[in-house]
């Protein structure tokens, strides 16, 4: 074969589902030895295209070729079996299997028999993502679970390998470690489909990209010879206008949390060691963090989800610790949780029902138990129209937006409230620049009228863009704070790990 054959041709893929094109007339090949960026905006057909692929789905009409042989798989286990491997953004592992059992259900039997521990950890240290494959998924850190997964695709040597998001939870460290073995692969004549809307990192590390807009290609690119704004205004199609942090001396205290102690939910959790946090009126206090060291407990306790062991917090001066979720609400304090669908949001309710989630009071949607329909529509319209939620209408199921629109949307529904204080956990996590770049403004512009801000993100170039202040939590306790013009992404990561 020869070496100027594509690893993979796509041909004029066309994909449809009621009311929407997925994907419309997409050709692009992937080179092999290269690193491939897919990019597109939320619901421009990125993951449709991907699942085709990894034999998830089929497409309408047009092919996929691979390494010169038509390739039309109907399952997983056949893309697999012909070379074809997957990373998923959220992964698929069982907290209470060790590491190789988690690698055995991935793989074919026959490729589990006999010393697989042994086969596991000469793999991880070959490719320079050392795990033990005796201890338990559960007690491994984000950065170590993905390296399960990628693990567990290299153990049927794949010739194509999508990765979708791989950064998004990883500290800069392991981004790092995580290129070095991308390009390890890559020198191996393997091929790499990458979907990210981190695109200093796409700069960084891809070869060539193919843009996606709308289910069609628009354009075609060697990522290094752009600008992450270049970028990001060809895959929206419009000039992009970066947020930046309110320009505010410290205002008075609106929160604030003393010694917070609270168990985690779960076995494999991360409770509150004696956490303190204070957010003041007109600036935005960021939280670094690697996933899995407390951020959904401390969000359950500032916003009342979960009553605390022990400790106390203050809003406006008044205590509310012991106040219910609603009370809190009412009295100012509002805030969104990281799981979009099923927390923020429930599925099978329209977007004009999913507003009575939360702003049945601030905006007398149901007072005295009454809903008011129409108030509650206009309501949902102002969030479709002010964020530029792309649904045909708010009596659309939440479960039918894509994440973006969706985390747009439950974005939108608080802060249209007019909290005084707002906590939000990872408000554009795996959207693209646009509706990214409209939240981070949305916050900013939420802080520059007097409300007191604090984002727990994962994403240290959001932090450092919108913050005023950054502090890290770690195994349960948050450091103190620093001036965000005096932090930079590494020594975030330091404090990421526990180097306040």
């Amino acid at each position: 074969m020869s070496s100027s054959t594509p690893r993979l041709r796509v041909q004029a893929i066309h994909k449809a589902f009621p009311g929407v094109i997925a994907n419309d007339n997409v050709s692009f090949d992937v080179a092999r030895g290269h690193i491939h960026a897919l990019l597109g905006e939320n619901g421009a057909g990125k993951s449709t295209l991907v699942k085709m692929i990894y034999g998830i789905m089929a497409p309408d009409s047009g092919g996929l070729v691979l390494d010169g042989s038509p390739f039309t798989p109907r399952k997983p286990a056949e893309a697999r079996a012909q070379g074809v491997g997957m990373v998923f953004q959220h992964f698929s592992l069982f907290d209470a299997l060790t590491v190789a059992d988690n690698v055995a259900l991935g793989i074919p039997p026959a490729l589990a028999q006999g010393d697989l521990n042994g086969r596991v950890a000469e793999l991880s240290e070959t490719y320079g993502l050392p795990l033990d494959p005796t201890r338990r998924v559960g007690d491994l850190s984000v950065g170590e679970r993905q390296r399960v997964e990628i693990v567990r695709a290299l153990f049927q040597d794949p010739k194509l390998l999508i990765m979708d998001e791989p950064t998004s939870v990883l500290t800069p460290q392991e981004v790092a470690q995580l290129f070095k073995t991308l390009n390890r692969l890559r020198d191996e004549g393997r091929s790499i489909l990458y979907i990210s809307h981190k695109l200093d990192e796409v700069r960084a590390l891809c070869d060539q990209a193919t843009i996606l807009r709308g289910g069609q290609v628009v354009g075609h690119c060697d990522p290094a010879q752009e600008t992450a704004t270049s970028l990001a205004e060809m895959m929206i199609g419009e000039r992009l206008i970066p947020a930046a942090a309110a320009d505010s001396q410290a205002g008075d205290i609106r929160l604030e949390a003393q010694d917070l102690r609270l168990a985690s939910e779960s076995s494999f959790g991360v409770g509150l060691k004696s956490v303190n946090l204070t957010a003041r009126s007109g600036r935005i206090l960021g939280v670094a963090g690697v996933a899995g060291n407390g951020q959904d407990t401390l969000v359950q306790a500032l916003l009342g989800e979960r009553r605390l062991d022990s400790g106390s917090i203050v809003l406006d001066g008044q205590d509310i610790s012991r106040a219910s979720a609603s009370r809190r609400r009412q009295m100012g304090l509002c805030g969104c949780p990281e799981e979009r669908l099923g927390h923020a949001a429930v599925p099978g309710l329209s977007l004009a029902e999913n507003t009575l989630l939360s702003g049945r009071e601030r905006k007398s949607l149901a007072p005295s138990d009454w809903i008011r329909p129409e108030q509650t529509r206009a309501f949902a319209q102002a969030i479709v129209d002010q964020f530029g939620v792309k649904t045909p209408s708010v009596e659309t199921p939440a479960s039918s937006l894509s994440g973006g629109n969706l985390q747009k949307f439950v974005v939108g529904r608080e802060v249209l409230q007019n909290p005084s204080v707002f906590v939000v956990s990872q408000p554009t996590w795996g959207v693209d620049a646009h509706a990214a770049a409209l939240i981070r403004k949305a916050l900013v512009e939420l802080a520059a009228n007097g409300a007191a801000v604090v984002v727990i993100s994962q994403d240290l170039d959001e932090l450092l863009e919108i913050s005023n202040d950054v502090c890290a939590i770690f195994e349960g306790q948050v450091s103190n704070p620093i001036p965000a013009d005096q932090a930079s992404p590494e020594r975030l990561g330091q404090m990421m790990l526990g180097a306040a």
